[in-house]
């Protein structure tokens, strides 16, 4: 199994639609005894919060988020965690809004410690 994602700091290697989340974005993440969350802001993202569940190297966790136009959304995601060459850690994700249509992949990346 991956190591704990606890403390590590995660951004999207690439943007996404306008509006969304974006290379800007910072994932902070928790986690503890099967527990996952995370606190993210950045872009677009005035405030965003991740809550769900870790069963080995998959990740299923709920999000809500506040966007700078003063609208909210909300939806699920499921994680591959991927341990990188370099050290680093990888989720390869999978979400669907909920509260609004639409859907997608996206890939998030520790960052290096000096700079990333």
């Amino acid at each position: 199994m991956a190591r704990s994602l606890d403390g590590l700091v995660l951004a999207p290697v690439a943007d996404q639609a306008p509006g969304q989340v974006g290379t800007r974005t910072r994932f902070t993440y928790h986690e503890r005894d099967g527990e996952v969350w995370a606190e993210y802001a950045g872009g677009d993202v005035v405030r965003g919060y991740l809550v769900g569940t870790r069963a080995g190297d998959r990740l299923d966790f709920r999000y809500v988020q506040l966007k700078r136009d003063g609208t909210t959304s909300s939806g699920h995601c499921a994680s591959a965690v991927v341990d990188l060459p370099d050290g680093r850690v990888r989720l390869e994700e999978t979400w669907r809004w909920e509260s609004q249509r639409g859907g997608g992949t996206s890939v998030v990346e520790q960052v290096a410690e000096h700079g990333g």
